[in-house]
């Protein structure tokens, strides 16, 4: 009987040292803080391209925080047809092949010598 004894003490001191270790797993959700990307915004058909300036990589944008009809009216009317290229400064996080705009700046517009 006291070899049963000592084997439920040494699994109780078992379990006693288990279940004091912290074993939670914490999902950790890296938020990146915006960045910024110069180069050039394409619009056509409905589709959004950025073109980076640095790495000549190109992203699909999205818009989250725009209406999209009031800005593919802009950007029709600053470069008055699609797919020409609008030199911009976008600032938003990349994920994956999409960058997620949070906000933008036209930098040069064709003609006007700025």
């Amino acid at each position: 009987m006291r070899y049963n004894r000592d084997k439920i003490f040494v699994f109780l001191l078992f379990l006693l040292g288990v279940s004091s270790c912290d074993f939670s797993i914490k999902e950790q959700v890296s938020i990146e803080d915006p960045k910024q990307y110069i180069g050039w915004w394409v619009y056509g058909e409905g589709q959004h391209i950025f073109k980076d300036e640095e790495s000549l990589e190109e992203w699909d944008l999205e818009f989250p925080n725009e209406n999209m009809e009031e800005l593919e009216e802009l950007y029709l009317a600053v470069c008055e047809m699609e797919y020409f290229p609008m030199e911009s400064k976008m600032i938003g996080r990349l994920m994956n092949d999409t960058l997620e705009v949070t906000d933008f700046e036209i930098t040069y517009i064709q003609g006007c010598g700025e």
